[in-house]
């Protein structure tokens, strides 16, 4: 079969000819429909992601997929069955052997690259402003890369659980994207000065920074007493160095989140937000913004767009 892998760190994918997989005990083969792309997906590439497997590897974190085979002990799925899970690694090959622990049964009039683009996006916005952050209706959200794959859904979220929603994104263009996404007021990170721009607003409340860097630095300069910055990704390659003086004087909180960590340390907090967001998606309330849809041929250029921050919202691969 067909599969898009790593065989040198910082180097393009190579499209490879490699064994079907087979069904372990707990795991199902699934045949992969389309491949979600995301930012740890360049890290895995130069070898700086959390999780690094040894290469050559597979690329692809996020799957929607048919079953085709059932491993033993496995009872919640059947062939024929479509899902979608975040598996980490694998999803850009025909087929997948993953864990059944990590699938998802998906609604009928879920397409499959809305199912491709769905899980760790609206799954990291859920989890980090409801379940970590305690988003209050009325109060004021700040969401920095509010035009990328995550940030983007923490506006639409943000927006849908009734705060405030202040996104800051590059360019005219993709603060369009935002504001059409829910946005109440546009921060441009070109031109305008974050921390200014969020005390005449009042401050922020609640933070949500896939970014880091400089942005984090005004972000946390702009936040009101007693508000709480969830950190969960650093696209502008620096990793912000916290002065916990002014977390003293404000009373700030600052939330460590890894939304993939959950698989481990506690699944069913996935599973319970997964519920919830496929019900607001099947009563129209979400909806994913995927600019791109590549073959799986053309898996480079696809991250290329991610690489030069030239998509806005997912990039999904199509497989099969």
């Amino acid at each position: 079969m067909r599969a898009m892998q790593v065989t040198e760190l910082g180097k393009p994918l190579s499209l490879r000819d490699i064994p079907h997989p087979s069904a372990g005990a707990g795991q199902v083969v699934v045949k992969v429909h389309t491949c979600g792309l995301n930012f740890g997906d360049l890290l895995a590439i130069k070898g700086t992601y959390q999780e690094r497997p040894d290469v050559p590897f597979t690329l692809g974190m996020e799957l929607c997929g048919t079953v085709t085979e059932v491993g033993q002990g496995v009872t919640r799925f059947t062939a024929g069955q479509r899902i979608a899970a975040y598996c980490g690694f694998d999803a850009l090959a025909d087929f997948a052997a993953i864990s059944a622990d990590i699938c998802v049964p998906i609604p009928d009039v879920m397409s499959d690259e809305d199912a491709a683009a769905f899980l760790i996006a609206y799954g990291t916005s859920h989890v980090a402003l409801d379940y970590k952050a305690h988003l209050r209706a009325g109060e004021r959200l700040l969401v920095l890369g509010a035009s990328g794959g995550v940030g983007l859904t923490a506006v639409e979220l943000g927006k849908l659980m009734g705060a405030e929603v202040i996104a800051v994104a590059r360019g005219a263009q993709k603060l369009e994207v935002a504001k059409a996404a829910g946005a109440d007021h546009l921060i441009d990170s070109e031109t305008d000065d974050i921390r200014d721009c969020v005390k005449a607003l009042g401050g922020a409340d609640v933070v949500y920074d896939p970014i880091g860097g400089d942005q984090f630095k005004a972000a946390l300069r702009a936040c009101r007493p007693e508000a709480r910055l969830i950190p969960l990704g650093f696209a502008s390659g620096e990793v912000p160095q916290i002065p916990a003086n002014h977390l003293l004087v404000k009373n700030l909180t600052v939330i460590g989140f890894y939304w993939g960590g959950y698989t481990r340390v506690n699944p069913k907090v996935l599973t319970d937000s997964f519920e919830v967001l496929t019900d607001w998606y099947v009563a129209g309330k979400i909806k994913p913004h995927v600019s791109h849809v590549l073959p799986l041929e053309q898996a480079n250029e696809a991250l290329d767009l991610l690489r030069t921050r030239k998509a806005t919202g997912k990039v999904v691969v199509r497989v099969a």
